[in-house]
C-alpha cells in the first residue's frame, strides 16, 4: 500500500482533508512537483484523479515556506481551494516540518500555519479578504429553480447573498435540516446558472445554532456533484456572517455528513478587513 501513485508521469499524493479519518473529509490530489507541467497536463492529471481538487505546486522555495500553487478540478481549474490547500500543507509538513507557509494562488498570497493537535498534523489558511452582498432576484429565483428549491424551504432570517472568499459562493439557508439533508438538484441547470454568475460552489447551510452550521455544496461546475469539505466556502461564509452583523467570532461548519464523509471546518473571524482563519486536520490516503 501506498500513499503516492504515478497519474499521466506525475507523481500524485492523496490526503483527505478535514477529517483525522482517512475515511472522511474531502480527499484532494497533491502534485509537491509540478514544475515541469502545462496547464493542459494539469487539468488531465486532476480529471484521471478524479476529486473535487487536485492541488499543484508549480514553484516551491522550502527554505523560505513559499510555494505557488494552482489547483484543477476535473474539468477547470479554480483559483483557490480550501480543502486542496490544507491538504497539501499538512503534506509539506511531513516533509519539511510544521510551521508557516505561503501559498501563492491565483486569487492572492494565502498564510497558512501548520502544527500538531494530539497525534493529528493540523493547518489553519488565512483567506483573502472576504466580502458578501445580496444575490439578485433573478439569479436567485435561476438558482431555486435548479436545486428543486422553493422559497419557502429557506431560512428567512439569513438573507441570499452571494460572498467572496477567494472564489465566489452563492450562500442559501435552508429553513430545516431535513430540506438540507434531500438534495437531488438539476447538475446541467444548476452548472449553467453558476457559470454565468461566476459562482464556484453554492453553500447551503442550516443554522443548528450561532456556533454550529450543517452545510452542503454543490460543485458542478468543478465536474462533481458535491463537495465534502469546502475551505473556500468556508472563509467566505464567516464573511457573510460579518456582513449580517453575527457576534460569534469562533464557529464550526459541519459538512460531507450526508455523503458519508463526514468533516469539521472550523472557521475564526478575526481580522479588521474580514480574513476568516480555517482550520483542520489532513490525512494521507492508502491507495493500493
Amino acid at each position: 500500500m501506498t500513499n503516492g501513485t504515478a497519474t499521466s508521469n506525475a507523481e500524485v499524493l492523496r490526503y483527505s482533508a478535514f477529517t483525522h479519518d482517512p475515511a472522511g473529509g474531502n480527499p484532494a490530489g497533491i502534485v509537491l512537483d509540478a514544475a515541469g507541467l502545462t496547464d493542459a497536463e494539469m487539468r488531465a492529471v486532476a480529471a484521471e484523479v478524479g476529486y473535487s481538487e487536485t492541488a499543484f505546486l508549480t514553484e516551491r522555495d522550502d527554505e523560505a515556506r513559499v510555494f505557488r500553487a494552482r489547483y484543477f478540478a476535473p474539468s477547470a481549474e479554480v483559483d483557490f481551494c480550501g480543502h486542496a490547500t490544507i491538504a497539501t500543507a499538512v503534506a509539506l509538513a511531513e516533509r519539511i516540518g510544521t510551521g508557516p507557509l505561503t501559498f501563492r494562488t491565483n486569487a492572492g498570497e494565502i498564510a497558512v500555519d501548520t502544527g500538531v493537535d494530539g497525534e493529528t498534523l493540523v493547518a489553519t489558511l488565512t483567506s483573502v479578504p472576504t466580502r458578501s452582498a445580496p444575490a439578485a432576484e433573478d439569479a436567485l429565483d435561476e438558482a431555486l429553480a435548479a436545486l428543486r428549491w422553493s422559497r419557502d424551504e429557506l431560512d428567512r432570517s439569513f438573507p441570499p447573498h452571494v460572498a467572496f472568499g477567494g472564489v465566489h459562493h452563492l450562500v442559501l439557508a435552508a429553513a430545516s435540516r431535513e430540506r438540507l439533508a434531500d438534495l437531488h438538484y438539476d447538475f446541467e441547470a444548476l452548472k449553467s446558472v453558476m457559470t454565468r454568475h461566476g459562482w464556484t460552489t453554492v453553500n447551503l447551510f442550516h443554522r443548528e445554532n450561532d456556533r454550529r452550521y450543517h452545510a452542503r455544496n454543490p460543485f458542478p461546475v468543478g465536474g462533481v456533484v458535491e463537495d465534502p469539505a469546502t475551505g473556500a466556502a468556508a472563509a467566505a461564509f464567516g464573511g457573510y456572517l460579518r456582513a449580517l452583523g453575527s457576534e460569534a467570532r469562533e464557529f464550526i461548519v459541519i459538512q460531507g455528513v450526508d455523503m458519508g464523509r463526514p468533516s469539521e471546518l472550523k472557521v475564526s473571524i478575526a481580522e479588521p478587513d474580514g480574513r476568516s482563519r480555517v482550520s483542520g486536520g489532513a490525512v494521507a490516503m492508502e491507495i493500493p
